[in-house]
C-alpha cells in the first residue's frame, strides 16, 4: 500500500541575506571584503581534503572562490555565509545554502568548512541547527539536503549527528581533485523531522537552545 500523498499550499520560498546567531558560531552574509580573513582561516590544507572544490592554497584562490558564490548568490542559486566567532567576531569557517527551489521549497546545505582549531567544538552542530531552524521555520522548505565524499568518515558522522537521514550513494557523482572519481552520500532532513521531538534533528537543536517551532510557516 502507498503512503497517503501530501498536500500542501505553492508558496515559493523568499530568500534573502540574513544573519543566523548562536552562542558558538555567528553566521552573516558573505561578501568579497571577506576573502582576506577567509583566506587566513582556511590555510590549512586539512580542510580542502574530502571536499569537491579545489584546494584553496592562496589568497587568489579564495578571491575565485568568494566571487563563484558571490555569483551563485546573485543568481538566486545560493545565499553564502562566513562564519565567525560571536565574541571576537573573527572569521572562522564559511558556509551556504545552495542549489535553492523556490518552488519546490527544497535547499542544500554545504560547502561548510572550519579552522581545524574549531572543529569538534560544538561550531558546527549550532550553525547547522541554526540553518535549519532559517530553512524550516522562517522560509518554509520542506526539504533540506546534505551530501558529502562517501569516503569522508567524520563528515557522515557529523550529518548523522544533527539528524540526517541517509539516502543513499550517487556513484561515480563527481570528478573532484587530480581527476579522483568521487563517490557521493546524499543524507535529507525534512520540515516533518524538524518538528517531531522524538527525530534526531529536534534534539540536536533543542540541545543548542533552539527550539524547532511546533506549525510550518505556510
Amino acid at each position: 500500500m502507498s503512503e497517503q500523498a501530501r498536500y500542501i499550499k505553492q508558496v515559493p520560498m523568499h530568500i534573502g541575506p540574513v544573519t543566523l546567531e548562536g552562542r558558538r558560531a555567528r553566521l552573516i552574509p558573505m561578501t568579497r571584503e571577506h576573502a582576506d580573513a577567509m583566506w587566513k582561516a582556511a590555510n590549512f590544507p586539512e580542510i580542502w581534503e574530502h571536499t569537491g572544490t579545489s584546494p584553496i592554497k592562496s589568497l587568489d584562490d579564495m578571491k575565485r572562490y568568494v566571487e563563484v558564490a558571490m555569483t551563485e548568490r546573485d543568481d538566486g542559486h545560493a545565499l553564502p555565509f562566513v562564519t565567525t566567532d560571536p565574541v571576537t567576531g573573527e572569521v572562522i569557517g564559511a558556509t551556504r545554502f545552495a542549489n535553492i527551489s523556490v518552488h519546490d521549497r527544497r535547499i542544500e546545505i554545504g560547502w561548510t568548512w572550519l579552522r581545524p582549531d574549531r572543529q569538534r567544538t560544538g561550531v558546527n552542530g549550532e550553525a547547522k541547527s541554526l540553518m535549519l531552524q532559517h530553512a524550516f521555520d522562517e522560509l518554509g522548505a520542506l526539504r533540506v539536503e546534505i551530501k558529502t565524499d562517501v569516503r569522508n568518515t567524520r563528515s557522515r558522522a557529523a550529518i548523522e549527528r544533527i539528524g540526517g537521514m541517509y539516502e543513499g550513494i550517487h556513484r561515480q557523482h563527481m570528478v573532484v581533485r587530480e581527476g579522483r572519481v568521487r563517490d557521493t552520500v546524499y543524507y535529507s532532513i525534512t520540515d516533518i523531522d524538524w518538528r517531531d521531538p522524538n527525530h534526531r534533528a529536534y534534539k540536536n537543536a533543542i540541545s543548542y537552545g533552539i527550539t524547532p517551532k511546533p506549525d510550518p510557516v505556510v
